[in-house]
């Protein structure tokens, strides 16, 4: 007979995302601390795919951090898929490594069929296996030189907050797919706290850290 706790370790949900949380009362007093404009935004999935769609790269801290190697949307940085040149920028600006180094995308996960071969999987949660890109000319910031890209899936169920923002991304240019990168600088480990993203977000040339509903925003270039 199986015993209570072995069936209560059965019914755990399997997700990466066990690391340390910092409620909104931190984050808030952390900005203020620091001295640094912020917006609390009312739907913050809406401010970050607007800028999404312009063009601007985003970091995000949510919940708990993830466990692993893989950034899967709670210590991420985000950018537009579908322009060709953001891989470059994104290398050359903000990751500060080699320009052949790849992207991976995330995307909502009723669209993976639509938008890579699934290889007979439901899902791919944890960014581990690539697939071939069915519509390169679409992705083409996260399709390998050999058509293909390491995919992560996500639901409303597994992380609501990166599927806010994926929908409205696709609500304004018709992709359910953004890049997914580890939110660090070349070199140094991916962040957990809210001041760790700060230094990051400080030191590279991401445009916006939403941080749960706080909002930073570098100014515009002239």
């Amino acid at each position: 007979m199986r015993s209570r706790e072995h069936e209560a370790a059965r019914r755990y949900p399997l997700d990466a995302y066990l690391g340390v949380d910092y409620p909104e009362p931190v984050i808030k007093a952390t900005l203020s601390l620091n001295k640094i404009p912020f917006r609390e935004c009312a739907d913050i999935a809406e401010e970050l795919a607007t800028a999404l769609a312009a063009g601007k790269v985003v970091a995000i801290l949510h919940g708990r951090d993830e466990w692993g190697p893989r950034s899967l949307g709670a210590r991420s940085i985000l950018a537009d898929p579908r322009r060709a040149e953001m891989k470059d920028h994104l290398n050359a600006k903000i990751k500060f490594r080699e320009e052949f180094r790849p992207f991976a995308p995330v995307v909502k996960k009723e669209a993976y069929g639509e938008w890579f071969e699934t290889l007979g999987m439901a899902e791919s949660p944890f960014m581990l296996y690539t697939h071939k890109a069915l519509r390169p000319d679409q992705t083409a910031a996260v399709t390998h030189v050999d058509g293909t890209s390491r995919v992560q899936t996500v639901s409303a169920e597994q992380n609501p907050y990166l599927y806010r923002v994926l929908d409205a991304f696709e609500r304004r240019t018709g992709v359910p797919v953004l890049i997914n990168t580890s939110f660090n600088l070349r070199g140094e480990p991916i962040v957990s706290s809210p001041s760790d993203a700060l230094k990051t977000f400080f030191a590279s040339g991401i445009d916006a850290l939403a941080m749960e509903n706080f909002l930073v925003e570098k100014p515009d270039a002239d």
